[in-house]
């Protein structure tokens, strides 16, 4: 159960910030900008870990990972990393201008 850790705790960061959608994020309702942006970063670090790997900088515990690689360098994890934290960091950016836009505007009628 060990090798499956890091997989579980991405999937359970997606489950707990989903519901950062219904308060407001819009991030999945927008698939392709939500591509666009998550391919970005996850193609430029992922090769930055290939490489730095390959050259022997840092390496993955092998307990802790399925035994996966893509291209046989990259743990199938990091990638899921490089995917799911940035979607979760989407979420809840999205999630607090959103509120920050709806207590703005409730403060100006107010005023």
């Amino acid at each position: 159960m060990a090798h499956l850790q890091y997989l579980i705790l991405m999937a359970l960061c997606l489950v707990v910030t989903l519901p950062l959608e219904i308060l407001g994020a819009r991030v999945w309702r927008q698939p392709l900008r939500l591509v666009i942006t998550v391919a970005e970063v996850a193609l430029l670090f992922s090769l930055f870990d290939a490489l730095s790997i390959k050259q022997g900088l840092w390496t993955y515990a092998r307990r802790y990972t399925t035994g996966i690689k893509i291209a046989g360098v990259l743990p199938i994890e990091e990638l899921a990393f490089f995917i799911v934290i940035p979607i979760c960091a989407l979420l809840t950016f999205e999630t607090v201008q959103h509120r920050h836009q709806i207590i703005t505007r409730f403060r100006r009628r107010r005023d």
